[in-house]
Parts: C-alpha cells; sequence; structure tokens
C-alpha cells in the first residue's frame, strides 16, 4: 500500500512558478514509475508527466514540454513537478500517482494504482 500526500499548489499570476511535491508513504518507492496528471473543471483527468523508477526517462505532455521539469528523490520517496511559464490554462487541480508494473511507456492513467488527494493550482492572467 502507497499513499501519498501532493502540496505546493497555489495561485499565481501567468508567466510565474509553482513547485508541486509529492510524498509517498512506505519503503518501496523506488519500486514504482511516478506521475503527475491534471484534471480541470469539466475536463477529464490528462497526463502531464512520468518518471521512471531512477530517473533515467522522463516523459511530458506536448503541452507543458519546455516548462514542467518531473524529478524523484528516492532517498526522501519524494517526486516534484517543478512548473514554469505558468499559463492560464494550467489552471487544474494535480494528482501524482504510482504504478508498479505497466504495458507501454508512458503507463497509461488507467494504469496507475495509486493516487493522491490533489493540490489545486490556479493561475491568473
Amino acid at each position: 500500500q502507497v499513499q501519498l500526500v501532493e502540496s505546493g499548489g497555489g495561485l499565481v499570476q501567468a508567466g510565474g512558478s509553482l513547485r508541486l511535491s509529492c510524498a509517498a508513504s512506505g519503503r518501496t518507492f523506488s519500486s514504482y514509475v511516478m506521475g503527475w496528471f491534471r484534471q480541470a473543471p469539466g475536463k477529464e483527468r490528462e497526463f502531464v508527466a512520468a518518471i521512471t523508477r531512477y530517473g533515467g526517462d522522463r516523459k511530458y505532455a506536448d503541452s507543458v514540454k519546455g516548462r514542467f521539469t518531473i524529478s524523484r528523490d528516492n532517498a526522501e520517496n519524494t517526486v516534484y513537478l517543478q512548473m514554469n511559464s505558468l499559463k492560464a490554462e494550467d489552471t487544474a487541480v494535480y494528482y501524482c500517482a504510482a504504478v508498479r508494473a505497466w504495458g507501454t511507456w508512458p503507463p497509461h492513467r488507467d494504469e496507475y494504482d495509486y493516487w493522491g488527494q490533489g493540490t489545486q493550482v490556479t493561475v491568473s492572467s
């Protein structure tokens, strides 16, 4: 069982930056691929970024490529999402998720085993 707790969301002006954190419980954090997703009102939850167990591979949605960076610290059981040059369309609830086994890379949303409760990011234009 893995419990995930996100933090770091808030209100920021367009062009600004935020850093989200996701702290995981348990001793097997490095066994999991970690992902970030987001969900805006009235829209489906969409993929943002994913990172492999030891950070050797990362994948980003086209909409955030070049602006967002996913990273992880296995010693701290934490995954991060650095978000720069934020836009109004980045406004959403952001969720982190964990998966141990998956099919294609990056794992599909439905393959993730564990989810956090989400943190709100609001970008004002």
